[in-house]
């Protein structure tokens, strides 16, 4: 098992800085630049929203280019919904950046989030490129978490070490993302990094499942936004022989130590929701397939019923039921199902559980983390998604977020 670090610890080959452009707010951290090692292996995926940003558009574009050198992400405009206009701003940061640091321009990278539909401030972007290369530094991951805040309310940022085959291994990484988060990613920013040397086409296949076991299994209101980014780097600059072949015994170790920083990351994401008052595991059993068992999680993880029931700590469980039930599965036998909260067995037989009490609910539903348990009693698989309640502070942040 990989040991996760309180330190947070740079990871050689990748340098990061964070500087105030003025974008949004004056005085705060809002430009975060990336620097690579050359040769380093680069992993990505991005939103599935159709209406996906210019700076995701043109990273994609650049990435089937040439291999990255630079991650530039700036908070306080999402340049999303801006079309042709948005396009030309984020290439127009990325030659700036690749001008003043001598590399190709398709070798930038670009990242935006915040607000949609405005134009990029462009010339505040390039104006701070100057000082954001020369913050250069390894030790600049809290800072750069910081710099890719949005409305988090505290970065997220961690470490694991590890050894494969007796070399010291670093990984670090961090996100952003409070709302607007769902799967196919989120409105969501994840990168992470390092030292371990692994083939590009290798680390992308890795990449791609951690991520669909993490990133793309928490959500905080449904909504998937037009500007996910999770990247992974590999510098290779630790000293060890690259891990090309699938069957290296050296890859599952790797995994572990990825998919532990890539949920603990992700599940930040979900406690750091908008408003958000509860930790919530959805756990779907004994489904006939994982898309199934996915199916109802996110049916009750979607559902408005069901996360202010979660707020109010009320065990109203009705609202679990006619969640479950309204969930694409066909041919649900309702007297199989099973349902229970933090252990307590609250449904059963098609109703309520013979034992069960309001007391035992209310007790139940009161903590801070909450565990629903779902059994189908169909099949052997099985799914978990992260989610957090719905509070009053969630529609005042989002009423109030332009303003």
């Amino acid at each position: 098992m990989a040991a996760s670090n309180a330190a947070v610890l740079p990871v050689a080959g990748l340098r990061l800085a964070a500087v105030s452009a003025g974008i949004k707010t004056p005085g705060r951290l809002d430009l975060v630049l990336l620097e690579l090692a050359e040769g380093s292996s680069v992993a990505a995926t991005f939103t599935r929203n159709a209406f996906c940003a210019a700076p995701v558009q043109v990273a994609r574009d650049h990435l089937r280019s040439t291999a990255p050198r630079y991650f530039l992400v700036n908070t306080g405009n999402a340049n999303a919904g801006t079309g042709e206009a948005g396009r030309v701003d984020a290439l127009a940061c990325c030659r700036a950046l690749a001008e003043t640091a001598a590399v190709a321009v398709e070798s930038v990278l670009p990242f935006s989030t915040g607000v949609i539909g405005e134009p990029l401030p462009v010339s505040a972007i390039t104006d701070a490129l100057p000082a954001a290369l020369a913050e250069l530094a390894d030790d600049q991951w809290p800072a750069a978490a910081e710099g890719i805040m949005t409305t988090d309310t505290r970065p997220k940022v961690a470490s694991r070490q590890f050894e494969l085959d007796g070399v010291t291994i670093t990984l670090t990484g961090m996100a952003k993302g409070a709302g607007m988060i769902k799967p196919n990613m989120a409105t969501m920013l994840g990168f992470l990094a390092t030292d371990a040397a692994v083939a590009p086409g290798l680390l992308q296949h890795l990449w791609s499942d951690v991520v669909e076991h993490s990133f793309n299994r928490v959500t905080v209101d449904g909504d998937t936004s037009t500007n996910d980014a999770a990247m992974l780097v590999a510098t290779g600059a630790a000293a060890h022989p690259e891990i090309a072949d699938p069957a290296d015994p050296r890859l599952p170790v790797l995994r572990e130590a990825l998919q532990s920083l890539a949920l603990e990351l992700a599940q930040a994401l979900v406690r750091d929701g908008e408003g958000a008052s509860k930790f919530v595991t959805v756990e779907v059993a004994q489904a006939a397939s994982e898309a199934e068992a996915l199916e109802v999680a996110y049916t009750i993880a979607h559902s408005p019923l069901v996360k202010t029931a979660l707020f109010a700590s009320d065990p109203n469980w009705g609202r679990l039921l006619a969640a479950i039930g309204r969930a694409e599965v066909a041919d649900l036998d309702v007297d199989r199902v099973e349902l229970r909260i933090n252990g307590v067995l609250i449904a059963e037989a098609g109703g309520r559980a013979a034992g069960y009490t309001e007391q035992q609910g209310a007790a139940a539903m009161a903590p801070a983390e909450i565990h629903i348990q779902v059994l189908l009693q169909r099949g052997e698989e099985s799914a978990t998604v992260w989610t957090s309640d719905l509070s009053y502070d969630y529609v005042r942040i989002n009423a109030e977020y332009r303003t």
